[in-house]
């Protein structure tokens, strides 16, 4: 405890990381500000019991931190932009220009950003005009003329540029990941009225039961922080050299794999893909045409999130996302040049291709065990929300999950500066 207090000392006490604490906590009160600007023309009652009677609806205000249910400035939240890099990093292992443009460091990964806020306007006017049929259909909002329903585009549209541009402030000037910190704003924002939800449902569980779900929970955290921080370990022996009359190398060490090596952006990714089929078929159901509304009504009822075909998809594009964002992020061949670069070796493999081999085998293997302990996270909750009947907590495993991993994350950015700012003052 007097090392977390000593710790949350010097981090306050360093001015630049103070100053950057403060600017993005500034930020966070803004973006939740303007969570609760609602859009002008909405039925507020007509909206409010939509949301109430659609759990596919309630699982999108819990994850876009009760936007949706406001009918916020920000109703389309970060999603577009997600959407965005989801599709440019497909299109990355596509196109041979755009994955020369990705190995290219820091300036390739500034024009894939460029091309994702730009690809990011057009989906968020897509997904605003969805959002229109889809509350027009339901008498929530009236029929508008072109330029009412324009200038109500433009506006969602502005919404989500002007929070990818908040997310991208916090990244460039205060702690952490922007994008990551501003969903974690949003789901810990929504915290107070799901656990309100939550406590109204678990007064007719029995104590017994109570004990068991307050159990599972705890140990959800526990497992989500020992697999963030768990990591297989490469030794690694650089040879000694002798450069003009001094000795350089001959130590060991080891080289981290990270377990969880992707973090948290697979579960992301996920649940804007798995909800996808569920708002086309919430948006269609009640077309003219007899054939498309039953083949969306059947779809809804197919993905149901309670329902083994949701979770399983579910599962299934978390596994998939968590190898394609490991293999994205993770590459064994630069990572075997450096050692090489620098007269290194692990023990019993040759140098460079065989080394890159080596590691790229056990990264797949470390991978498995980390997609499958994010698949099993992220369905979690379904099976708990079944055996003790808790709607409130269809999200409640991802919530975790992202809660603790941007925690985690934030944390570690911060014990990275407070490092090198004592080891700068400690040159000096």
């Amino acid at each position: 405890m007097n090392k977390v207090l000593t710790s949350l000392k010097q981090i306050w006490g360093t001015p630049e990381i103070r100053r950057k604490l403060l600017f993005t906590a500034a930020i966070l009160l803004v973006y939740r500000m303007l969570a609760h600007i609602p859009v002008a023309g909405i039925d507020r009652q007509a909206l409010a019991n939509l949301f109430s009677g659609s759990q596919l609806l309630g699982l999108l205000d819990i994850f876009s931190g009760g936007t949706l249910a406001n009918f916020s400035l920000i109703a389309l939240g970060l999603g577009p932009y997600i959407n965005a890099s989801i599709i440019l990093q497909l299109l990355t292992m596509v196109f041979p220009k755009l994955e020369e443009l990705s190995k290219e460091g820091e300036y390739g990964r500034e024009m894939i950003n460029q091309y994702t806020r730009w690809l990011t306007v057009p989906i968020a006017v897509l997904q605003g005009f969805g959002m229109y049929t889809l509350l027009r259909g339901q008498n929530v909002i009236g029929q508008l003329n072109i330029g009412s329903l324009a200038a109500l585009i433009v506006t969602m549209t502005a919404g989500t540029v002007l929070a990818v541009w908040l997310g991208e402030l916090i990244t460039e000037y205060g702690v952490g990941n922007g994008v990551s910190l501003l969903i974690f704003a949003g789901i810990v924002g929504r915290l107070p009225v799901t656990l309100g939800q939550t406590a109204v449902t678990l007064e007719t569980l029995s104590l017994g039961n109570l004990g068991v779900f307050g159990l599972v929970g705890l140990i959800l955290v526990a497992a989500v922080v020992f697999m963030n921080e768990a990591s297989r370990n490469i030794p690694v022996q650089y040879a000694r050299r002798i450069r003009a009359g001094k000795v350089y190398g001959g130590q060991s060490t080891h080289l981290p794999l990270r377990v969880n090596q992707a973090g948290v952006i697979p579960i992301i990714f996920a649940v804007s893909l798995v909800l996808l089929p569920s708002l086309v078929g919430q948006f269609l159901q009640n077309v003219n045409n007899l054939q498309v509304a039953l083949a969306a009504r059947s779809v809804l009822a197919f993905m149901q999130p309670n329902g083994w075909a949701y979770n399983l998809i579910y599962f299934s594009l978390v596994v998939g996302f968590t190898y394609f964002y490991t293999a994205v992020v993770f590459n064994p061949v630069k990572i075997s040049d450096e050692i090489k670069k620098h007269g290194g070796f692990v023990p019993g493999i040759r140098p460079g291709e065989a080394t890159a081999h080596y590691l790229n085998g056990i990264m797949n293997r470390v991978t498995l065990a980390g997609a499958v302990f994010l698949g099993t996270i992220a369905i979690m909750p379904a099976i708990v929300q079944v055996a003790f009947r808790i709607p409130t907590l269809s999200l409640g495993g991802t919530g975790i999950l992202i809660v603790v991993s941007v925690v985690l994350e934030t944390v570690k950015s911060l014990q990275s500066q407070l490092s090198v700012r004592n080891y700068d003052s400690f040159l000096l």
